[in-house]
């Protein structure tokens, strides 16, 4: 697609990871049929597989490395569609604040479910913006928890503990395990060990 901005090489990339996968089929059927027996037909093979996969596995990750050095992030685009979805993906927290103001949880959800059909029309059918938060702020139904909807509405609400664990994983696994390899990154002084 002309518009995208990396699919050749990324498509390359998956192409060469399901030919590296593939290769480890040869290997496990002369297994099967040698029963560890050392023969021309194992050493045959060894000498195909093993280079194969070691040389694909090398020229997908110098072209990943290629892609994401120059990946370009536009938040305002992930904003946009993650603004988009939100209001579907807030129905749940909707559902459960106004359980907690007493309202029956039954009841409550027919009553997202309608408003969600009505606003996925719009989405879906007239190609208008997602308008199920006005829809909830201009019903009488929802006014229980009609102050607390930007609460509601918080994108980080959603995320649970995914920074933290991000974080963790970095500090315990990532940066040791590349902490060697520093001096050869294009831009070593990017992360921290």
């Amino acid at each position: 697609m002309a518009y995208k901005r990396n699919p050749m090489r990324s498509e390359r990339c998956c192409s060469l990871a399901r030919y590296v996968m593939s290769l480890a089929q040869n290997p496990m059927a002369t297994a099967a049929a040698q029963w560890l027996e050392r023969s021309l037909d194992d050493s045959a093979n060894r000498r195909l597989c093993l280079p194969e996969a070691f040389l694909c596995t090398d020229i997908a990750l110098n072209t990943l490395q290629s892609i994401f050095e120059g990946l370009v992030v536009y938040p305002k685009v992930i904003e946009r569609h993650i603004l988009d979805e939100l209001p579907f993906m807030a129905t749940e927290n909707i559902l459960m604040a106004m359980v907690r103001k007493g309202e029956n949880r039954q009841t409550c959800h027919e009553q997202l479910r309608l408003l969600s059909r009505e606003a996925a029309e719009q989405v879906k059918i007239h190609g208008r913006k997602n308008d199920l938060v006005e829809r909830i702020r201009h019903s009488s139904y929802f006014q229980p928890i009609h102050n607390d909807l930007e609460e509601l509405l918080n994108p980080k609400s959603f995320i649970g503990c995914a920074p933290q664990q991000v974080t963790q994983f970095l500090e315990k696994e990532v940066y040791p395990a590349i902490s060697s390899f520093q001096g050869h990154f294009k831009n070593s002084t990017s992360f921290s060990v």
